[in-house]
């Protein structure tokens, strides 16, 4: 049980932070399983939003995707009228993939990646972590400010301050360090050539 938890001044400081350190790193997987690997999958469109009728809709939820196999993924529209809003957004989402449809169906074939497109890639990982590092660095700065206003107000110790900014740190480090061991497995994925 964390120490900030037990003190009730900073309970809910505690709760927010670890709440919003999570959405952070989920986020970060999120956008991580849309990145490109050698294969195909489904997550590879979880970036692509469709203008349906007026909003933007991801694909997912106007059509079925099927990754039917490790070179081709399917998409079928729920509404055959959407389906060259569908192809355009896939073909300008900036994925390197080719669309085709035959009026029922539209086939995405998944090219191999070329080493250049290959590095490309996990420079856009580290681009992602980089940017989800300095929203968890953020996140403990809040935390920091807010354990230093209720020192300031009288609410906790000096101890307890201290006890609580070395939390918040060790919160930090494990957060970041889980994201970055996510970030070099999904690099070696992307790295390797099936």
């Amino acid at each position: 049980m964390a120490q900030m938890a037990s003190i009730p001044a900073l309970r809910d400081i505690y709760t927010q932070l670890k709440t919003r350190m999570e959405k952070a790193v989920e986020d970060f997987r999120r956008e991580m399983a849309a990145v490109r690997t050698g294969r195909a999958t489904v997550n590879m469109l979880d970036t692509v939003k469709v203008d349906y009728y007026g909003s933007q809709m991801p694909v997912n939820q106007i059509a079925q995707v099927h990754a039917a196999d490790a070179q081709l993924i399917t998409v079928t529209p729920f509404d055959p009228s959407s389906m060259a809003e569908i192809e355009k957004a896939i073909r300008s989402a900036d994925l390197g993939l080719n669309p085709m449809n035959d009026g029922k169906i539209i086939r995405i074939p998944v090219p191999p990646l070329t080493e250049e497109r290959r590095k490309e890639m996990v420079k856009h990982l580290h681009k992602i972590l980089e940017d989800h590092r300095t929203a968890i660095r953020n996140i403990r700065r809040d935390g920091n400010d807010q354990i230093k206003k209720a020192l300031k107000d009288k609410k906790i110790s000096e101890d307890d301050e201290r006890r609580s900014l070395e939390e918040i740190q060790k919160l930090t480090d494990d957060e970041i360090k889980k994201m970055e061991e996510m970030s070099k497995g999904k690099e070696k994925e992307v790295m390797e050539i099936k």
